[in-house]
């Protein structure tokens, strides 16, 4: 496995390095660009090599294979300018959201002709990938070689499952439906542990009961071949209680609400993307 040089070392960051490790990569193959005194200290900790800023990393690029950009998209500009001119043929893999790989190889092209070889992926992950189970999706760079599309592939799956796009504007709506999912997740948690105290539950039963209801219904979904509208249909007897909690969300136009909030997500993430990419 080659090693990996992030720029940025924040907890996505730890996330695949960590996974990286625990596949069999040596902490000593893995080299991070991070400013903070804290992270430095936890990175160096594990055996990684930290630079504090991007120029003293500049002779590592000789000695990796990738270079796996993790600073947030407003930084990223200023992040690359030390490496513009000075990445060749290393895979480039951007996790930060709405940068584009347009704009990735402006910031990175110094002599003009660096468009032509970029070896460039953009991907999206989401949190679970802090542990081990996130999802990614993934575009390449039309130049893009099979070897670094391997690599990416490679880097990722360190952290969860990975699939391809072959349309850039696509990862906006991975960004909205799994970049930003797990949020939603999160809020419909709260809305039945609220539902649950409110009904006499105590808080701490009230959270066990919501984590593993929603634990126990994403993997029997997961290992079922029925689409979720079957395994909710097994779940609503006529005339019963699920069939009334349903009929209440309905007539609030619950799932109608929620589609609408998930396109707001992804309408807010080109738009975003546009601003990020001015540069």
């Amino acid at each position: 496995m080659d090693s990996v040089l992030f720029i940025g070392g924040g907890k996505m960051m730890q996330a695949i390095a960590g996974g990286l490790i625990a596949r069999g990569l040596a902490p000593s193959h893995i080299f991070a660009v991070e400013p903070d005194p804290t992270a430095i200290t936890l990175l160096q900790s594990k055996g990684v090599t930290v630079f504090s800023d991007g120029r003293a990393a500049i002779p590592a690029l000789t000695r990796v294979g990738a270079v796996v950009l993790a600073v947030k998209p407003q930084m990223m500009q200023d992040a690359l300018t030390p490496f513009s001119g000075k990445i060749t043929d290393q895979l480039v893999l951007s996790i930060a959201a709405g940068v584009r790989v347009s704009s990735l190889i402006r910031w990175l092209d110094a002599d003009g002709g660096y468009a032509d070889r970029a070896q460039i992926v953009r991907a999206m992950p989401n949190t679970p990938a802090l542990i081990g189970a996130g999802i990614s999706g993934l575009y390449a760079a039309p130049t893009l070689s099979a070897r670094a599309r391997q690599h990416a592939e490679t880097l990722l799956a360190a952290v969860g499952r990975v699939a391809w796009f072959d349309d850039e504007s696509m990862l906006d709506a991975v960004t909205a439906v799994s970049g930003s999912g797990p949020a939603y997740v999160f809020y419909f948690i709260e809305a039945l542990e609220q539902a649950a105290q409110e009904m006499g539950f105590s808080p701490d039963m009230a959270r066990l009961f919501a984590l593993e209801t929603f634990r126990g219904a994403a993997l029997l979904a997961s290992q079922s071949d029925d689409p979720p509208a079957t395994l909710r249909a097994n779940v609503t007897s006529r005339n019963g209680t699920t069939e009334s909690a349903i009929a209440a969300f309905d007539h609030h136009a619950l799932k109608s609400l929620f589609v609408t909030g998930v396109k707001a997500a992804q309408a807010r993430a080109n738009a975003l993307g546009a601003e990020v990419s001015k540069g």
